[in-house]
């Protein structure tokens, strides 16, 4: 066959690139080395060798030499690694509610991976490498200048960082139920948190090690613990057996549970000084405030930041759960309603010397002759614990904190009612002589008590405008005292003798002062005849020292919690002499006995005063020198003769 020009050119430049590649192979043929041959190779990192080198090795295994990270962006957890078969896996900050049925246990594990940063020491954050000769190296001179550089460029940390801490709380939100509340007072038993504290222990629980767990029993519904986050940690919730003899055994449990890496998400506090304070009651509401909120009046308050509980004691309802926060939410008589409803109104309220923020919690809807406790819980996520100087000094995150409750009490069916947001006298809160089928509920009562009060501070007021109050000092009464110095003594003894704080008189306190003991009962019956036939010609204790309240409101029989002496002594110091204020001497015939009484620091509430409560007020009692006073007038507003 006869080729082409073309064809015959391209077989001859095919032979000759074969010939090429033959001949290339035969004159540069390769070395290839085999596995066996590596035993030759010295060991250059073995530092007794000759060969060694430390400041050759250090620079050939430098960290700031680029670094292979690596990343499976594939595969998720499921593969890479399991937990213990059984183990229920928790999320950080994500309450989580559950039944458990008595006699059973559920085991939850919080995994270090789920930590940002790959765990609890930031597993994926770029570490230093360096080599160190005992322990002691120091870098050669002029290298630091160049790691100064160098860091400003990475992010290299410590190799070793404190690992985190796991705060568990868990609360108990239901419980089983008393079949009957007659067959016995024996509180639920309370669930157990197990805590695993052993890598080799990946289901705590009853019956296992109690040397690889620590057990943590429910205190009255509420258990916490925490522990360095530095593996995986393994917990379960046990609930015990319960006796069918006195409970519901097919009504489980409910708890919540939660784990946080910033603080207990509920918490309970035993020791700090309590956030309730119990002011006065009726027969069938009650008026309790917490401490001030703030330090000063200039620190703005707008969202309330507690929540009120009130139970009966009788009622054996939140038994077991009055510590944890879920369940007095469900089990508690006055709580919350999800539909915004309460039997407590709460509010904010400003007052004292200080104008200090509160919180109050008017309680309606009470029992006569009732005791009931009130227990608070605290949005700690205000951080008012901090302002307050009561955190415990656990760990705080946004939670909520129960406090230790307030018990209080309320009046029988009687003379005395309870009144507060006065125009004229705002710090008067407390329940004052009353009579129910005139004055039906506290708001037309107070209506009264506020009308009269603000008739007297005017005929004050008009008074007081003839003195020179605007006179250069030298032209006034007093070099130490003015006008608004009277203004306010003025309100103060006003507020705290025209409006009587009622006591039943059922009331067993000696320094109550009996009055109106002439008058009936609102059932009708009279007070013992004893007693009228020593005291019923007096009229200190035949009628009130406020003649508009025998007349217009007609109470039965009452006790009145006497004012302090120094209000009126007060007044006499700070107002002009020409008013004519005086103030009788104790022991005296003109009444202060019947009139005032002299505070007692060992009582919680031994005379009333502007913004009185049952716990002791932070008003400095003035002391006062008789030998400084001069004779008094009597005045008939001032005492009851």
């Amino acid at each position: 066959m006869q080729l082409s020009p073309l064809q015959s050119r391209l077989a001859a430049s095919v032979i000759a690139s074969c010939l090429v590649v033959v001949l290339y192979l035969f004159l540069f043929a390769p070395q290839f080395a085999f596995a066996a041959d590596l035993v030759q190779i010295p060991d250059i990192l073995d530092q007794d060798s000759p060969f060694y080198d430390s400041e050759d090795a250090m620079e050939s295994f430098d960290a700031r030499e680029p670094l292979y990270e690596p990343s499976f962006p594939l595969f998720d957890r499921s593969i890479i690694g399991r937990v213990s078969d059984g183990a229920n896996p928790l999320d950080a900050d994500n309450p989580t509610q559950r039944n458990i049925s008595p006699g059973s246990t559920i085991a939850y594990v919080f995994e270090v991976a789920s930590v940002p940063g790959g765990s609890a020491q930031e597993r994926d954050t770029l570490y230093e490498l360096r080599k160190r000769l005992n322990g002691t190296q120091k870098s050669a001179e002029g290298e630091g200048d160049l790691e100064d550089e160098l860091s400003s460029h990475l992010d290299l940390t410590q190799r070793q960082t404190a690992s985190q801490t796991l705060y568990i709380s868990v609360n108990t939100c239901d419980q089983p139920g008393r079949i009957s509340p007659d067959q016995t007072t024996m509180d639920p038993p309370q669930l157990t948190l197990f805590v695993s504290t052993s890598s080799e222990n990946t289901s705590p629980g009853p019956g296992e090690d109690q040397g690889t767990q620590n057990i943590i029993v429910f205190d009255e519904g509420a258990a916490t613990y925490n522990t360095s986050l530095d593996r995986d940690i393994y917990f379960s919730i046990s609930a015990p057996q319960v006796s069918e003899k006195y409970f519901d055994t097919t009504l489980p449990y409910n708890y919540e549970v939660t784990v946080s890496l910033n603080g207990y998400h509920y918490s309970y506090d035993s020791t700090a000084q309590p956030d309730l304070y119990w002011v006065d009651s009726d027969a069938s509401s009650s008026l309790l405030t917490t401490r001030n909120l703030n330090n000063n009046s200039e620190e703005v308050i707008s969202t309330p930041p507690y929540v009120v509980f009130v139970q009966n004691t009788e009622n054996l309802g939140i038994n077991g759960i009055r510590k944890s926060y879920c369940g007095l939410k469900r089990w508690a008589q006055i709580r919350p309603l999800e539909n915004g409803g309460s039997q407590a109104t709460m509010g904010l309220r400003q007052g004292g010397d200080a104008n200090l923020t509160m919180q109050e919690f008017y309680i309606t809807g009470l029992n006569a002759s009732a005791n009931y406790t009130g227990i608070v819980a605290l949005n700690s996520s205000l951080s008012l614990r901090k302002r307050q100087g009561s955190d415990s000094g656990s760990g705080s995150s946004d939670g909520v904190v129960v406090y230790n409750g307030v018990n209080f009490s309320t009046k029988p069916n009687g003379a005395c009612t309870f009144i507060f947001n006065l125009t004229v006298c705002t710090e008067t809160r407390y329940a004052v002589p009353g009579n129910p089928e005139k004055f039906p509920n506290g708001t037309a009562l107070a209506a009264f008590y506020d009308d009269y009060t603000r008739t007297m501070w005017d005929n004050f007021d008009k008074v007081l405008q003839q003195t020179p109050c605007e006179a250069p000092p030298t032209q006034r009464y007093s070099l130490v005292r003015d006008c608004d110095d009277c203004k306010q003594a003025y309100k103060d003894w006003l507020c705290s003798v025209a409006i009587p704080r009622c006591e039943d008189f059922s009331s067993p306190d000696q320094d109550l002062q009996m009055r109106n003991i002439n008058a009936p009962f609102p059932n009708g019956s009279f007070v013992d005849q004893s007693i009228r036939d020593v005291f019923g010609g007096m009229k200190a204790y035949s009628s009130s020292r406020n003649t508009e309240i025998d007349e217009k409101i007609e109470p039965g029989p009452y006790k009145e919690l006497l004012p302090c002496d120094y209000l009126c002594y007060e007044l006499v110091k700070s107002c002009p002499a020409s008013m004519g204020f005086a103030c009788p001497m104790p022991g005296s015939k003109f009444g202060f006995n019947t009139s005032y009484a002299v505070p007692n620091k060992n009582k919680e509430l031994s005379c009333n005063y502007p913004g009185s409560a049952y716990y002791p007020s932070a008003a400095t009692v003035v002391a006062v020198s008789w030998m400084g006073m001069a004779a008094f007038i009597i005045v008939p507003l001032l005492l009851v003769s």
